[in-house]
């Protein structure tokens, strides 16, 4: 267990300056934040440092700048965003690493709050420098962690300076990411369902061993089904098949017996576009020159049965290529049966990325126990990978 935010003395926190890593990696197209998802599931750990008379000092990253600064991946229309959410103005640290920015955090008034620029324009941020770790520690009088979606990268803001400053501990959504995703894994509610989807296996290789031993069922749609119905002898047509992975996925079927539930059809089309001509086939009738997109109504069913009969969750990965209507048709059919259990009183976790994007779209965010802001970070914390991030702050 880790040492969370609440866990501090408010003496110790009233006053002092607040550095926070938040993860702010919002999309921005002409200079206007268009989904702010994840700046408002930051917002109770710094309304609570705010109460407390905390300073806040936040860092994050925003994009994949290539060497050095670029104003397209500037945060100050994050800033403007975060203003308007908190309704009081916000400090922009034009270079956090400098002795300027340091004297602007120590004149922040109690409850006042600061955004330094995006931690990648720094040189050394991805190599998890300590001097620079150093100089982002001088910001700050106690660290904490909200930024879940970054905790497996160490980089100097997320790993080298939670050892430098002290203390530091976990933020409210780091805490609750910790929480969900650590009681599924470790002390799950049976039985327990993975939903595993995406474009290829060898991306979830990793997730379907470290889950096989852990939960009752394995659902798998996507086109990473398509590398299974190859691997059992079945015609796939143009759909796409990882060839090097086929020795690989009859052995985890081999391994997982009836545990892992593969599609048992599939919506198929010549290519992928609106208005393409689509049939629902068994997958044993995949013709040559056809594409599984989707997988199909039946499978959809079955799935829904397998979801609303658990009383754990958990979901990663699209079962077809969501993004071009209608082949979003599965994909939306589990977010329905995601939340339709978890008013069953089931525990239901989306592991990020285009799983809880799908949720979004759905309207069904607030209909699940919990959706992850972290793709990557949540995909290496169900595979049971130590994540730098987390290692760093201070046990409980």
């Amino acid at each position: 267990m880790k040492r969370t935010l609440e866990s501090l003395d408010p003496a110790a926190i009233e006053g002092r300056r607040a550095l926070v890593r938040v993860d702010f990696n919002c999309p921005v197209k002409d200079g206007a934040v268009t989904d702010n998802t994840r700046i408002r599931a930051a917002l109770p750990t710094i309304k609570y440092l705010r109460d407390k008379g905390a300073r806040v000092v936040l860092l994050s990253h925003l994009g994949r700048p290539k060497g050095g600064p670029d104003p397209k991946y500037s945060l100050q229309p994050v800033v403007r965003e975060l203003e308007r959410l908190l309704g009081a103005p916000v400090t922009f640290l034009a270079d956090p690493t400098s002795e300027a920015a340091v004297t602007a955090s120590r004149r922040l008034p109690r409850g006042g709050v600061a955004v330094g620029e995006n931690t990648r324009f720094s040189p050394g941020e991805e190599q998890n420098d300590t001097a620079l770790a150093g100089r982002l520690a001088a910001l700050g009088d106690l660290y904490v962690n909200d930024a879940f979606g970054s905790a497996h990268r160490a980089h100097a803001s997320t790993e080298a300076v939670a050892r430098l400053l002290k203390p530091a501990v976990s933020g409210f959504l780091m805490q609750q990411e910790l929480r969900y995703l650590g009681e599924a894994l470790h002390q799950p509610a049976r039985p327990f369902v993975a939903v595993l989807g995406g474009a290829k296996i060898s991306g979830k290789i990793e997730l379907i061993e470290a889950l096989l031993p852990k939960t009752d069922a394995i659902l798998l749609g996507g086109a990473m089904a398509c590398t299974f119905f190859r691997a059992m002898g079945l015609e796939t047509g143009t759909s796409l098949v990882e060839e090097d992975r086929l020795e690989l996925a009859r052995q985890l079927m081999a391994k997982a017996g009836d545990k892992l539930v593969l599609p048992s059809g599939a919506i198929i089309a010549q290519k992928l576009e609106r208005g393409a001509e689509i049939k629902a086939v068994t997958r044993e009738a995949i013709p040559a020159g056809w594409a599984m997109f989707d997988i199909d109504p039946a499978s959809e069913r079955a799935f829904a049965t397998r979801i609303g009969g658990a009383r754990t969750v958990v979901w990663n990965g699209p079962m077809g290529v969501f993004e071009t209507p209608p082949f979003d048709h599965g994909t939306l059919a589990v977010a329905r049966a995601m939340a339709d259990a978890t008013g069953r009183g089931a525990v239901t976790v989306i592991g990020g990325g285009d799983s809880a994007a799908a949720v979004a779209q759905a309207g069904l965010a607030d209909r699940i126990t919990h959706v992850s802001t972290g793709g990557g970070a949540s995909l290496e914390f169900l595979e049971g990978k130590e994540l730098p991030g987390v290692a760093a702050l201070d046990e409980a």
